[in-house]
């Protein structure tokens, strides 16, 4: 399996450390984050590695090079000053990735989650991995009924619960999409709908480090734990 990791943020929460350093590189507990997801990919087994980019993202590519440093095999997707957003990111970067179901991480989150649980293949369009709801996102995105994961639910005891910006997905997702910036959300929700997105709830570690108290919050743990 192939994996990506989104990069191309400007960061604009983490100003104004993003202003000359992009997010991906920004250290926690003494490394860029980035290079926290590349270490656990290729911990098990990952080595082809995607990265896109925009802001800054020469500084990216210069300090990541071809990932042999980390026993990875690096390629880029420059997406020039202008992010495609996710949709659009992922879609630019698909002769990339192949034809099989590949591993899309979101540079900005952390975890300790066992990438090696998630499927090789998919019955569906998508396996996304949620997570239980943290203070700054109490309501959460998406429903998980019998392993399946929905925008509505028809029990309504059930709670949402936080997509982790995980996920595995396959190019026939993105069979109907055009070249140009568009969300990843209408693709999965439209899915959805079909009942074609698998998922599990994930109660380990996770942080969105999207802002400097969270950026603090991962560094704490790491600096303890790691």
């Amino acid at each position: 399996m192939k994996a990506m990791i989104l990069a191309a943020g400007r960061g604009e929460r983490l100003r104004p450390f993003t202003d000359h350093t992009p997010k991906p590189l920004l250290p926690v507990a003494g490394k860029p984050l980035i290079v926290w997801h590349i270490e656990a990919l290729v911990a098990v087994g990952i080595h082809d590695i995607v990265i896109n980019h925009a802001w800054l993202g020469g500084q990216i590519e210069a300090a990541l090079g071809g990932g042999e440093a980390w026993g990875a095999h690096i390629v880029y997707s420059p997406e020039g000053e202008q992010a495609l957003e996710t949709g659009g990111g992922i879609y630019r970067a698909l002769p990339l990735l192949g034809d099989a179901p590949f591993l899309v991480v979101n540079g900005d989150v952390w975890t300790d989650y066992d990438f090696s649980c998630l499927p090789l293949r998919l019955d569906g369009l998508a396996h996304l991995l949620l997570v239980t709801n943290p203070s700054h996102h109490a309501t959460g995105d998406f429903f998980l009924v019998d392993d399946c994961v929905m925008d509505d639910s028809p029990d309504a005891r059930e709670a949402r619960l936080t997509f982790s910006g995980i996920g595995v997905y396959s190019p026939r997702l993105f069979a109907n999409c055009e070249g140009g910036r568009f969300p990843l959300a209408p693709l999965l929700r439209r899915a959805m709908a079909r009942r074609l997105v698998s998922g599990e709830c994930y109660t380990g570690h996770w942080v969105d480090v999207g802002t400097p108290e969270r950026r603090d919050e991962a560094e704490r743990f790491l600096w303890q734990y790691s």
